[in-house]
């Protein structure tokens, strides 16, 4: 069970109290969020930890998922690649299932949609049902978790449409956001330092899950974790790894993930992952469980090196999970990448695989330099990228929301 009081090791007792302190402000409130998968992908991770720790503060909090079939999916899939920049048109017919799909849902939760104080909406999928919900009375928020800052703009307009209405949008960096005619709130995503994937773990187990995986400890490994999507450039962490591996002949990779309910692409990434991997006895694809949380963390814990070379992101909860353990992350430079990883201090940021190349080379030759960018990662997530910060900019929000508050405020 959630106890909020323990993350008061972590974070600090006046954290805790500040809390505390804003939730009151809410008693009485009533909050959904709503969104598209229980589980799979950064979103479900965070709304599992942050509605139960609403709920403890006191807060009235429930999470809803939205239901669709593939074509749907399908239809959300190419919504958020366009909207990430890829000039994709989506077919009216596609189009019109996703206008159905959010009708029906509507349809079984309308009277709870309509009776809460705040309703959290998050990203393209369910964002229609603020127009399918005509007796609502509280405020409603749109949540973008993806990088927009350059959509396909037949795909952006047609969005915008069922979002320009809410109360507010919040994006993870300002540079995500497009115009819309209500405020808008940066709030960067969060990890839970005391969950399964977060916490401290001893080295037998970690040893043991290695060695569950055929990999040896004894030299050096590279690791992305992330679910199998282009974005995520599975494909150049092979070709980074081929260009290290001429020099470093020992060095291992692990490419390792699973997928969302909501990404009907994940196995045909995947196949191509194992595909370019086949005559590398070195390249281990590992396509986890979603509650693979421990074995993540064991994976992380016994990595040299953690690699997110996304090509579009976000955020990465990955990047932010890999510093919390001490590990320097080579990180695509793009998106909210470049919030996290500090070129030369927590980190490098690449643009090729031949950059990330380099960077692998350099910090095995240095491990010095490894260990001192690990620390510094630590204390950097440490400082700005805890759930517990993530629910105090929740909180603040919702208070400037229900009462009204005129004067601007930055959450970040």
């Amino acid at each position: 069970m959630i106890d909020l009081a323990h993350y008061a090791d972590v974070a600090g007792l006046d954290v805790i109290e500040h809390l505390r302190q804003l939730a009151a402000l809410l008693k009485g409130k009533r909050v959904i969020h709503v969104n598209s998968t229980q589980e799979g992908g950064g979103v479900a991770e965070i709304l599992e930890k942050l509605v139960p720790l609403m709920q403890q503060l006191g807060i009235d909090t429930a999470w809803e998922v939205i239901h669709g079939n593939e074509n749907f999916f399908m239809c959300t899939k190419s919504m958020h690649n366009a909207l990430q920049g890829n000039a994709i048109d989506i077919p009216k017919a596609l189009l019109n299932v996703y206008e159905e799909t959010n009708a029906h849902n509507a349809e079984r939760l309308r009277e709870k949609l309509e009776a809460a104080d705040i309703v959290f909406i998050h990203d393209p999928q369910p964002a229609p049902l603020f127009n399918l919900c005509p007796g609502k009375r509280g405020k409603w928020i749109w949540r973008c978790h993806i990088d927009i800052r350059h959509p396909h703009r037949p795909v952006w307009k047609y969005v915008r449409n069922f979002i320009k209405d809410y109360a507010a949008s919040i994006f993870s960096l300002v540079d995500f956001a497009q115009p819309l005619p209500h405020d808008i709130f940066v709030v960067p995503p969060s990890i839970d330092p005391l969950s399964e994937k977060n916490m401290d773990i001893d080295e037998n187990e970690v040893a043991s899950v290695y060695k569950e995986f055929g990999l040896d400890l004894k030299r050096p490994i590279i690791l992305q974790i992330s679910r199998f999507d282009r974005f995520k450039d599975p494909l150049g962490v092979i070709q980074a790894f081929q260009l290290a591996k001429k020099y470093i002949p020992s060095l291992q990779l692990v490419l390792a993930g699973g997928g969302a309910s909501d990404d009907p692409e994940g196995e045909i990434v995947l196949g191509e992952v194992r595909v370019a991997a086949a005559d590398h006895s070195d390249i281990h694809v590992l396509a986890l469980p979603p509650n693979a949380d421990r074995t993540i963390n064991a994976l992380q814990r016994g990595a040299d090196i953690v690699l997110q070379k996304s090509l579009r992101e976000g955020f990465g909860l990955t990047v932010t999970e890999a510093m919390w353990k001490g590990k320097p992350v080579i990180g695509g430079d793009t998106g909210g990448i470049r919030l996290q990883v500090i070129d030369h201090h927590t980190g490098f940021l690449v643009n090729s695989p031949e950059g990330a190349a380099l960077r692998i080379r350099y910090l095995l030759s240095h491990r010095d330099r490894l260990e001192a960018m690990g620390e510094k990662a630590r204390e950097f997530a440490r400082d700005n990228f805890l759930i517990t910060r993530h629910l105090r900019d929740y909180l603040a929000l919702m208070v400037v929301l229900v009462y009204n508050v005129e004067e601007r405020i930055e959450l970040s």
